[in-house]
């Protein structure tokens, strides 16, 4: 009868680690699937800044330190890409993002450069990058936020420790980038919702 009974506890406790270990391989699967999804629209603007450069760059002849400036950013961050660590990842993209600021304030200057349609067109899958950037590190921190919660609590932290499960890092802005100007509002392009 013991012997029932100690088996019944142990296939209960078994189930429980089991049920519990699945949970937070769910909760770690969405934060690696958040931060592909961050990935792809980090290589889509950097895509872009290419092709924005070079438009730029014909209309803009004397402004080559700001060309130069930008393309050196994109670089750096990917490079801080290639290492797939959210805060390295994220100081360069603020980095970027500002960059980018400079160089749709330079593209102020040439009304004849707004009114191409290729400009308008880059501009545009620019904004539109920025918002699906928005949305991804919206969804990668609250994923973040999902397992670092489930990896502290009770019971949660006793299968999270025996198995090896880590804190994932939120993917943050410096404090500066906060306050950095929306790229839309720099380009005066409309919302299209």
């Amino acid at each position: 009868m013991i012997e029932g009974i100690l088996i019944a506890i142990v296939l209960v406790l078994l189930v429980w680690g089991v049920v519990i270990f699945n949970r937070l391989v769910r909760a770690r699967n969405l934060v690696r699937n958040g931060f592909a999804d961050i990935d792809v629209q980090l290589q889509r603007r950097h895509d872009l800044v290419p092709q924005l450069v070079e438009t730029v760059k014909a209309y803009s002849g004397h402004e080559q330190h700001v060309l130069q400036e930008v393309t050196a950013l994109r670089s750096r961050a990917q490079e801080a890409e290639g290492k797939k660590q959210a805060q390295a990842m994220a100081g360069a993209e603020v980095a970027l993002a500002a960059g980018l600021g400079r160089l749709l304030l330079l593209a102020e200057d040439y009304p004849e450069l707004k009114a191409t349609e290729n400009f308008q067109q880059l501009t545009d899958e620019l904004v539109e990058t920025e918002d699906l950037l928005s949305h991804a590190r919206r969804f990668y921190n609250g994923a973040v936020r999902d397992l670092n919660t489930r990896i502290q609590q009770f019971p949660d932290l006793l299968i999270a420790r025996l198995t090896g499960f880590e804190e994932a890092t939120f993917f943050s802005a410096e404090i500066e980038a906060r306050s950095a100007p929306r790229v839309a509002g720099l380009l005066g392009t409309r919302n299209k919702d």
